[in-house]
């Protein structure tokens, strides 16, 4: 009786470590799976930071120049409006306004290599993400909400607005008033 119930005794704590030993392992597995969980969060997290900063030195290299560019807009709005107000046929300034030409055309030529190109919008319809209103002028002549001016051109360098072309933008005639007869 005393084997029997020592036996017993064994059997209880041999059952007893076989519990514990599969709670230790139920355990075990549910810290696996959190490690693995917090692992995956980490290399995701990691993954998203190396894209992030790839691409802020992209943006970094591709618009560089944009404080510069701004900087260099009023020296072509100045080459622009000195050929506009020379006379091609005048003998005295003919020299000169080649010279500008030429400098304006190298300006140019230097900035598409650069991707800044000008946004001349003559004619076209209005579009508030390039252009500014700056009036708007009746017009019987052309379509309602587009381009009749231009008093400065806009620029995008690589894409994005630089400077928004500052425009004169039509609208329709308004109906006649009615006159009224004073003398009746």
């Amino acid at each position: 009786m005393a084997d029997e119930q020592l036996d017993e005794k064994n059997l209880n704590s041999e059952e007893a470590g076989a519990v514990n030993a599969e709670a230790r392992v139920q355990e075990l597995e549910e810290q696996l799976a959190a490690a693995k969980d917090q692992s995956l969060r980490v290399a995701a997290d990691l993954q998203n930071v190396r894209r992030r900063a790839e691409q802020d030195v992209e943006k970094a290299h591709k618009f560089a120049l944009e404080k510069f560019s701004s900087d260099l807009l009023p020296v072509i709005d100045s080459l622009e409006l000195a050929l506009a107000h020379s006379s091609a046929e005048d003998e005295n300034v003919k020299k000169i306004r080649e010279g500008v030409e030429l400098t304006l055309k190298m300006f140019q030529d230097t900035l598409k290599r650069y991707n800044l190109e000008a946004v001349d919008p003559l004619g076209q319809p209005f579009n508030a993400e390039h252009h500014q209103a700056m009036a708007m002028q009746e017009s019987d002549t052309a379509e309602p909400n587009s381009v009749l001016n231009v008093f400065q051109k806009g620029y995008l360098l690589n894409g994005r607005l630089l400077r928004p072309a500052m425009v004169v933008v039509s609208k329709a005639p308004s109906a006649p008033q009615p006159s009224i007869n004073e003398q009746a």
